[in-house]
Order: C-alpha cells, then structure tokens, then sequence
C-alpha cells in the first residue's frame, strides 16, 4: 500500500475531518481513506446503477439502426477465412 501525505490544510478541515471521524467512530486517517475512497471508487450500488443507465441509454439512442449481431459477424468473418483456405471464393 502506498502512503499519502497532505500538507497545508486548513486548521477548519482538519477541525471537521476529526468531528466527521469521531461520529463514524474511525480515526482521522481512516476516515480521510474512506472519504477518498467513496469519492473516487463509490459505494459499488451507485456505479452499477449508473453503468445500467449509461448501457440503457445507449441501447435507446442505437435502436433500429439494424446492425448484424456478433454471431452474424463472427460467422461471416470465419466463411470468409473458409473461403481463404480453401479458395472458394463465395462472392463470385
């Protein structure tokens, strides 16, 4: 684990980092690493809530634009190697 180290902070936020520590029964240091944490990671529900609205919001802005599936590709992709190797060219 890497160690951090904040200087210059003022006397009120470390004032209310001892409080906020005291109330959630945690030293000042390991509340300050749960704050960084929660800030930069999130509690895990809220980034998978708004990966799902990202994913659906997504699926309605590309809807009907009639894309081949990934199997339809892949199959097409492995004919044509087929093809290759064996020169059949299926086009003509």
């Amino acid at each position: 684990m890497a160690t951090l180290t904040v200087r210059n902070l003022d006397d009120d936020i470390v004032r209310r980092l001892r409080i906020r520590a005291a109330e959630h029964g945690r030293s000042a240091e390991a509340e300050h690493r749960e704050i960084l944490r929660f800030v930069l990671i999130g509690d895990g529900r809220l980034a998978r809530e708004q990966a799902a609205e990202r994913l659906a919001e997504f699926r309605r802005r590309t809807a009907g634009r009639g894309s081949p599936s990934a199997a339809e590709l892949l199959g097409a992709t492995r004919a044509g190697r087929m093809a290759k190797l064996t020169g059949r060219n299926k086009r003509a």
